[in-house]
């Protein structure tokens, strides 16, 4: 398979080809990274997630070997798992960020527990991600692939990236940071985030270079051939007022009095989408005051076109809490050629 686009099929990865390499994926949420290392010819073998919504559609959609609904903390202690987890090439995971984001409330929900719309039992978020190192430490991949928000290279969260950096290395791991952006990875939506690559010290692999430079996608361009479609209307709500005085590409606080709305953004067509979150709902369109359609969003995600939505699951938040399978591609495939010394 060529280069994959942002606007493809999961009937594609029948022609990729495999390179042998197997991954293990937690708080796999839709399955967004999942999705980016079969592209790039790793197997999948099995994921974890709490939440019973992503688990339907992950295994619609990916029919995964295996699979644990459960916390981790409780996954990662299990005694029956299979001796295949204990020989995988990547430990793949993206504990959940919210704690860290630089819209939320960041330090002052450090330590409490908090949970998401689907279901999940609450959950102390912020320390998920040493759950995770906890699980590495048991499984010992070969790699450890962690991916999070941008916000945890700011302020005080600097202080916990650092103590992820030592635990990885105290259990054996030598540690490089990267932060990338999705728009310069074939995604047509400016997505910037952290990922942690983890490689085992006795193996030594070598260092990792990573480099993007992809040209951005104009929103426009990306969604050429569905325009004619609109999603859900809000020309009625009392935002209508903002939208129209807001400039294409501008959140709702350049034109607000007070500076408010700064969650609310009017998307352009000539330049990528911004980093569409959960809240999917608060960016519209520039041509009408109205949401993108699930197959706008696909394209915007580089999720495949088939990709299996519940009726009544929001495909945009879904979407919004996952990683775009082509910022995967490009990490995973550059770990293959890199550090694995496959072509």
């Amino acid at each position: 398979m060529k280069v994959p686009s942002y606007n493809w099929k999961l009937t594609d990865l029948k022609t990729v080809r495999k390179n042998g390499l197997k991954v293990f994926s937690c708080f796999v949420c839709g399955g967004g990274s999942t999705m980016g290392y079969k592209l790039a010819g790793f197997d999948v073998i099995g994921a974890n997630d709490i939440d019973p919504e992503m688990a339907w559609h992950y295994q619609e959609n990916h029919k995964p070997k295996h699979y644990y609904l459960e916390d981790i903390r409780e996954f990662r202690k299990r005694k029956d798992l299979p001796k295949e987890l204990f020989n995988i090439d990547v430990l793949d995971g993206s504990p959940p960020c919210s704690s860290f984001s630089m819209s939320g409330n960041r330090e002052k929900d450090w330590g409490k527990e908090k949970k998401f719309r689907e279901g999940q039992a609450s959950q102390t978020l912020d320390d998920l991600f040493f759950e995770f190192i906890e699980l590495a430490k048991r499984l010992k991949p070969k790699v450890v692939i962690a991916e999070n928000v941008k916000g945890m290279l700011a302020g005080d969260a600097r202080g916990y990236v650092i103590e992820v950096i030592e635990q990885f290395e105290k259990i054996g791991y030598n540690v490089q940071l990267f932060l990338l952006n999705a728009a310069a990875m074939g995604v047509p939506q400016s997505r910037e985030r952290v990922f942690f690559i983890c490689t085992r010290k006795d193996l030594k692999l070598g260092k990792l270079k990573l480099e993007f430079t992809q040209k951005a996608i104009p929103l426009g361009k990306a969604l050429a051939g569905t325009l004619h479609e609109f999603g859900r209307s809000q020309e009625h709500s009392k935002m209508l007022k903002w939208y129209k005085l807001c400039k294409a590409g501008k959140a709702f606080s350049t034109v607000h009095p007070k500076g408010s709305l700064f969650s609310h953004i009017k998307c352009s067509p000539n330049k990528p989408a911004p980093t569409i979150t959960a809240r999917w709902h608060c960016f519209y369109r520039w041509d009408k005051m109205c949401n993108f359609t699930n197959e706008q969003l696909c394209r915007i995600f580089s999720f495949p076109s088939d990709y299996k939505f519940r009726e009544k699951t929001e495909a945009g938040y879904l979407m919004g809490m996952s990683v775009p399978p082509l910022m995967t591609y490009g990490v995973a495939s550059e770990v293959a050629k890199q550090l694995f010394k496959i072509p």
